[in-house]
């Protein structure tokens, strides 16, 4: 703007930022001379980024004391963490609005959408509007978080902790339940465009 995931053993690197030396010790590796840090344009970085493909999720929560409904904001930064315990993890913006709700309920529910879910992604990617507003879902087991219909699948959490990442909250989520729909294509995002994927 992932989550029957297969995951497979890789061979442990080393930490890039240090290198072995005789007796088994490590050190910092130290940047080759000469070398020049160049300023990255911001439109640049977007624009070599967008290349990447991602999946297209919505990350939920239930409604909050004073709040006028449940919270949901179009999340696409969104990764499996840890098999044990198993743990997710989203990125976003230290600018959302929705973001604080999300915080104090302390829980979320991913939604992980599919391809035919585009127009639902624009609207829960909209600000000052009840992005619920003719949305069906459906409480989560474990937190209550709205679990979107037609969804592809549904991961639902408790906060785990939240850091600092730059210009965004790096959160973590603790997984409590999930599911998956038998069948369905994923909502992809590249380059700007929605787009899907089929096995």
């Amino acid at each position: 703007m992932g989550d029957e995931s297969t995951v497979t053993s890789v061979a442990r690197a080393p930490h890039p930022a240090r290198a072995t030396v005789p007796g088994g010790r490590s050190e910092p590796r130290r940047v080759p001379s000469g070398g020049r840090s160049v300023p990255v344009d911001e439109s640049r970085f977007r624009h070599v980024l967008g290349h990447f493909a991602s999946g297209v999720t919505v990350i939920t929560a239930p409604q909050g004391e004073g709040a006028a409904g449940p919270a949901g904001f179009t999340c696409q930064s969104f990764a499996a963490l840890s098999l044990e315990p198993p743990m997710v993890t989203f990125l976003v913006a230290r600018t959302s609005t929705t973001w604080p709700r999300i915080a104090d309920a302390g829980v979320f529910c991913v939604n992980i959408l599919t391809s035919d879910q585009g127009e639902l992604c624009r609207g829960f990617a909209r600000r000052g509007v009840d992005k619920f507003a003719g949305v069906e879902w459906d409480p989560g087991r474990a937190t209550g978080s709205p679990m979107l219909r037609g969804a592809l699948a549904w991961i639902d959490c408790t906060i785990d902790a939240v850091h600092p990442g730059g210009d965004h909250h790096i959160v973590t989520g603790r997984v409590h339940h999930l599911a998956a729909a038998p069948h369905g294509t994923p909502l992809l995002f590249y380059c700007g465009s929605f787009g899907s994927f089929s096995a």
